[in-house]
């Protein structure tokens, strides 16, 4: 078999796998408030997510995969390698978080991992100097900005739900209005695990599709075109990864994201989710790679904040905030440092 295929085959299943882990990583931000407020039982619940994440192949389209497989760095100084060394970065940044259990980003980590590998390339290749040439500049642009407006979004939007929700439901009895929520929160957390597949499996769409035009087996313009049937076992691979990682979940973060942060009542469940669902389709339909564990924590700390300030455990919020500063600088060196060693041992990488 041809090396380069044998590379390109061994490319796309750490991609796969990372998708794995980033439902595995982030299983917590589709069920946690859905299991914190006992509606569903966990292994109910990650049923319930992973259905709805494979679901969301068929309903979000492939923006935010177009903005990583051609958006973010320029395809000339992408290879293989750089594709497995972006990937090394991230599945280890992810790893290490989900141990330390905090809810940081699989998204940034990926695509901190990309920049940090192309950058080291480049370096070699062009000095130091021109290393952040391959950055372009408009992909990365809104990219950070929505590490901050995701979660301002999905606190807002939580905190107005939640606010009209006491408004409309201040003359029901509280048993009443937790059966109403205990049912509406089904449908909920399907919304945001629609979203959250959505959102988070296109990411490696994009990184796949680089990895196969690197290879010569799709061109730059059936990249940037419109994705059809040609694309679809990219897209059904990785909704079907990002599944599985799901099925399986991360209940160190459920416990972090579920009870640590604020204390939610199946209303303040809903109104969570349903402000990060929201979130997650207007940035996968507009093309914008966010961040669904920012946008899912913003909604539960908006929750909380109407019941008090008090309310919010800001210690824990705090650290995960930090979390999500290091997360794109701590995957990009660890991308950049794995890149450097495979080129020690193949020095054409």
């Amino acid at each position: 078999m041809d090396t380069g295929l044998i590379l390109l085959i061994i490319t796309i299943g750490v991609a796969l796998t990372f998708d794995f882990l980033n439902g595995f990583h982030d299983a917590a931000n589709s069920i946690a408030t859905v299991v914190s407020t006992r509606v569903l039982s966990p292994k109910i619940a990650v049923i319930w997510a992973a259905f709805f994440n494979f679901l969301a192949a068929f309903l979000l389209g492939t923006a935010v995969a177009h903005t990583i497989g051609k958006g973010m760095i320029k395809l000339d100084v992408v290879t293989q390698y750089v594709v497995l060394a972006g990937l090394g970065g991230a599945i280890v940044w992810d790893l290490l978080t989900w141990w330390w259990g905090l809810p940081t980003s699989s998204s940034h980590a990926l695509i901190g991992g990309y920049a940090g590998a192309a950058i080291a390339r480049a370096a070699i290749l062009h000095g130091w100097a021109n290393a952040f040439s391959v950055i372009i500049p408009s992909g990365w642009t809104k990219t950070i900005a929505f590490i901050f407006i995701a979660p301002i979004m999905g606190l807002v939007l939580g905190w107005s739900f939640m606010i009209g929700m006491y408004w409309i439901l201040r003359n029901r009895a509280p048993r009443q209005v937790d059966t109403w929520f205990r049912k509406l929160q089904l449908v909920s957390a399907a919304l945001y695990s629609i979203g959250h597949g959505g959102n988070d499996a296109q990411k490696t769409m994009g990184i796949v599709a680089g990895a196969l035009y690197t290879s010569g087996f799709i061109t730059k313009a059936e990249m940037a075109g419109n994705w059809g049937v040609y694309h679809y076992p990219i897209i059904l691979a990785a909704n079907g990864a990002i599944a599985l990682g799901t099925y399986f979940g991360g209940w160190r973060i459920v416990h972090t994201m579920g009870s640590k942060i604020t204390k939610l009542k199946p209303v303040g469940g809903f109104c969570a989710e349903t402000a990060g669902a929201i979130t997650l389709f207007g940035t996968a339909l507009a093309g914008i790679p966010v961040s669904t564990t920012h946008t899912i924590t913003g909604a539960i700390v908006g929750v909380g904040t109407t019941h008090r300030l008090s309310a919010v455990r800001w210690g824990v919020a705090t650290r995960i905030v930090w979390a999500w500063v290091l997360t794109i600088p701590a995957s990009a060196i660890v991308a950049a440092l794995t890149f450097w060693i495979i080129r020690l041992i193949n020095p054409n990488a």
